[in-house]
């Protein structure tokens, strides 16, 4: 179940959201060359990763904020971009340029406190950007939790997309990586589930106080939980190829 896209455009340019999907291409490009050697990008990763053991020897507390720029693959960076680039603006828009990019990085820090606290002592280098955008997901389901959210759904050689409300889509996702954090031991690596789970939770208080500011319960009663303006439409093109009957 992948998630391509929403019908809440924006109201103003997410700049902020641009810029941090070219930053965190960018950077990756950087350090690509140095996956052809285990070895340099394990030493990469040393100096720039979330090292939990190393912050409970007193040491690499910068990696908390640097890990945030950083991906394990094509794939791990396409995954958080596309994530970024769907839910990202609406949370921009409502919060404002300087608001969103603090609210990011609050976000962002707090998903790698509570990944800390999950496993001080693991020696695992964790990097991404998805406890960040976790948050705006979490952000996203508080304002909008009947946005519609167009998924796409692979079964085997099957490809649909459907037309979801966004409650459903970010609360199986949340609960898939609440299960995932309870089946999966925090220091073996892989996904860092606890990261999602507390990105996500804190990205929700975080949007608190402006959902009350915005007018609480009644906002919601206002929208009906969609977005504040008319939603997109989207439509598949007839083709152009004739149709030709048969005789």
């Amino acid at each position: 179940m992948f998630p391509i896209r929403d019908h809440n455009p924006s109201g103003r340019t997410p700049f902020v959201t641009y810029a941090l999907i070219v930053a965190n291409v960018g950077i990756f490009l950087s350090y690509w060359p140095l996956m052809q050697s285990d070895q340099e990008i394990m030493r990469f990763y040393f100096d720039y990763a979330l090292i939990p053991a190393l912050v409970s020897e007193g040491q690499g507390f910068s990696g908390f904020l640097t890990s945030m720029f950083l991906h394990g693959g094509w794939m791990h960076l396409i995954g958080n971009m596309l994530f970024l680039f769907i839910f990202g603006d609406n949370i921009e828009d409502e919060m404002g340029h300087i608001g969103f990019i603090l609210f990011y990085l609050a976000a962002g820090l707090g998903a790698g406190f509570i990944h800390y606290i999950s496993a001080p002592g693991s020696p695992v280098p964790t990097v991404g950007a998805s406890g960040a955008i976790a948050g705006v997901m979490g952000g996203y389901l508080l304002l909008f939790p009947k946005a519609k959210v167009d998924i796409l759904i692979i079964i085997v050689i099957i490809f649909r997309i459907f037309p979801i409300p966004a409650w459903i889509m970010l609360g199986l996702w949340f609960a898939f990586q609440v299960f995932g954090g309870f089946g999966t031991a925090a220091d073996e690596g892989g996904v860092a589930y606890w990261a999602h789970v507390g990105g996500f939770v804190i990205g929700l208080a975080l949007t608190l106080p402006l959902w009350l500011r915005l007018g609480g319960p009644q906002y919601w009663t206002r929208t009906e939980g969609h977005p504040p303006h008319p939603e997109a439409k989207y439509q598949l093109s007839r083709s152009r190829v004739p149709s030709v009957r048969r005789k």
